[in-house]
């Protein structure tokens, strides 16, 4: 058995948001699946509006098959570097 002490600091992180966007008309929209049940589906109606309200483009869906796991680099790399924003959410 390995024992952690929870009461030790982590590295530190240089973490900063992105700018917001001046505005969403035409822009690329990308959505990330959890792989749970309903996910796909409320990210679709979701990107809808977006599309109906501000002309968005919306990219095929990208996948990570385990919601409780980050998405693999890879997946959001290519994200990155395909769409303006992306919307991910849970789909139970």
């Amino acid at each position: 058995m390995q024992l952690y002490d929870p009461t030790v600091t982590g590295p530190e992180r240089n973490y900063a948001r992105a700018a917001p966007l001046p505005d969403l008309e035409g822009k690329t929209i990308g959505l990330l699946e959890n792989g749970k049940l309903n996910a796909t589906n409320m990210l679709r109606e979701t990107a809808a509006l977006f599309e109906q309200r501000h002309g968005c483009i919306i990219l095929p869906i990208f996948s990570k098959s385990n919601a409780s796991a980050p998405a693999p680099g890879k997946t959001l790399q290519a994200a990155a570097n395909d769409v303006d924003f992306l919307i991910t959410g849970l789909g139970d």
